[in-house]
């Protein structure tokens, strides 16, 4: 293992990994709101204009993508890196760019994990690192950013468990305060959101849910 410094494990890794998640990204600053109204459209949710449209909103988010989807690929990415299945993980990786459910935010995805790899390339001694670089900047791969966040779980010897609650409460919180930020809501609204989603997430069922 390098010497890479280590991140702060008091916090989630989604907080060390990266930024923001990809769809959050999209949005820009706080007048960004417009975006945000164009993604719940693609989740067939409502125009986010009031607390229970932004509920409606992280529920469509929860049950189409962050569940079926962004979760396992990052379970099957964590496998993958930790049987050094690097040729298996630019292969599911190609799956992916398949999927049709991704496709309004592949852009973002593969700006974020590139960026998120780029942070990695210094870890030469890594050679899954390495390859899967080498095949991001070659063509042959995405980049997607849940498969980076998956094999930064492993360098950094995260139980699995942390990184996938992590991720969800990373993503959660970021939609909830993008759209509070433009329209002045409340804490209390925030918080009380948060709590909703986030509390008693199944993780344990993505942990053994078989990737299509």
């Amino acid at each position: 293992m390098s010497s890479w410094p280590q991140p702060q494990l008091t916090h989630d890794p989604a907080e060390w990994l990266g930024d923001a998640h990809p769809l959050v990204e999209q949005l820009g600053t706080a007048d960004g709101l417009a975006s945000l109204h164009a993604l719940a459209d693609s989740l067939a949710a409502r125009p986010v204009t009031s607390v229970p449209a932004l509920r409606d909103f992280l529920h469509s988010y929860h049950e189409r993508i962050l569940l079926p989807e962004e979760l396992p690929a990052i379970r099957t990415a964590y496998d993958h890196v930790s049987r050094n299945e690097i040729r298996e993980l630019i292969a599911f990786d190609q799956q992916l760019a398949r999927e049709a459910s991704l496709r309004d935010f592949t852009s973002a995805s593969q700006r974020v994990g590139l960026a998120q790899l780029q942070r990695l390339r210094p870890l030469r001694d890594e050679r899954g690192v390495q390859r899967y670089l080498t095949a991001v900047e070659g063509g042959q791969a995405h980049g997607w950013h849940t498969l980076v966040y998956g094999m930064t779980l492993v360098l950094y010897s995260l139980p699995l468990r942390q990184g996938l609650l992590g991720y969800a409460h990373q993503t959660t919180r970021g939609f909830i305060h993008a759209a509070a930020r433009a329209r002045g809501w409340k804490e209390s609204d925030c918080a009380a959101l948060f709590t909703e989603f986030c509390t008693n997430l199944p993780v344990e069922q993505d942990l053994v849910c078989v990737v299509k």
